[in-house]
């Protein structure tokens, strides 16, 4: 069990500090104040965050933090830690550790009992989340998907059931056909398609799956997508009949094997493959 009094005690802290995901007034007082007063700031991009400090006037010593210098940069700032400074973590971009590099510095600091203190401040899921029109709660944040087709489609066939909003993150040049992904596979849902939150061509854009889809071809910019929740779960049917047996009575029907594999894999809810292998083992 770890018990942290973030306040009542003078161990050292990991500050998780919240930074504007596109308008720099974003930035709270006490984000300011704590970047200002920390001994480093851990930075996702150094060159990003030095346009930052200097808008604020903050001259705290920056170290480098991201996913290519974990094994690095983890034991560093844990040592500096140890040794009595408080750090900043910040992301390029809204909340550290929120589809950005993070959590693992998290867990670490954890297991040494240093202080761990989040500084609230702008993030891109809530605030899509809000103005999509599609019932915030339950909802829940994926983030982005894996960027390979086929893994991607495994992760959104086992979302397609799930009853709550689901919140994904998109690239640009990605976002065309992961909405096609998303349509063949959750059906002509109703979307929220939010690019460029409190950036000056912010967009909101409310609609069907296809709707969005008839418009985005030029749509620029970093990019959340908040889907509607399946509003029927379907039961899974209970098949008295062995595979092998479901096949063959549609080839007894007058279908091709290929074309029977098909069929029974549509209506059992399984890959054409597990059929295809279950068949034609025995």
């Amino acid at each position: 069990m770890n018990r942290q009094k973030s306040f009542e005690n003078e161990k050292p802290t990991l500050y998780l500090v919240a930074t504007p995901i596109g308008n720099l007034s974003e930035m709270t007082y006490r984000a300011v104040e704590t970047l200002k007063n920390v001994n480093f700031i851990a930075a996702e991009d150094t060159r990003n965050t030095v346009k930052l400090l200097n808008h604020f006037e903050i001259d705290t010593k920056l170290i480098s933090h991201h996913e290519h210098n974990l094994v690095t940069s983890i034991p560093k700032i844990i040592q500096l830690l140890e040794e009595g400074n408080d750090i900043a973590l910040v992301s390029d971009a809204g909340y550290p550790a929120i589809s950005d590099p993070g959590y693992e510095l998290v867990k670490a600091a954890i297991t040494k009992d240093i202080n761990i203190v989040p500084i609230s401040g702008a993030n891109a899921c809530l605030n899509a989340l809000v103005v999509s029109g599609i019932a915030p709660q339950p909802f829940l944040f994926y983030g982005f998907l894996d960027h390979q087709d086929k893994k991607k489609k495994k992760e959104l066939e086992l979302l397609k059931k799930y009853q709550e909003t689901i919140v994904f993150y998109e690239a640009p040049h990605r976002i065309k056909k992961t909405l096609k992904l998303m349509l063949d596979i959750f059906g002509n849902r109703h979307i929220a398609l939010c690019r460029e939150i409190t950036k000056k061509h912010e967009e909101i854009n409310r609609g069907t799956i296809e709707e969005i889809l008839a418009v985005v071809d030029d749509m620029k910019g970093e990019m959340v997508i908040v889907v509607e929740g399946a509003t029927e779960v379907e039961e899974d049917i209970v098949f008295e009949q062995s595979i092998e047996e479901h096949v063959n009575e549609y080839i007894e029907k007058g279908m091709s094997t290929k074309d029977a594999i098909k069929e029974v894999a549509k209506q059992r809810n399984v890959s054409k493959n597990v059929v295809y292998q279950e068949y034609h083992q025995k």
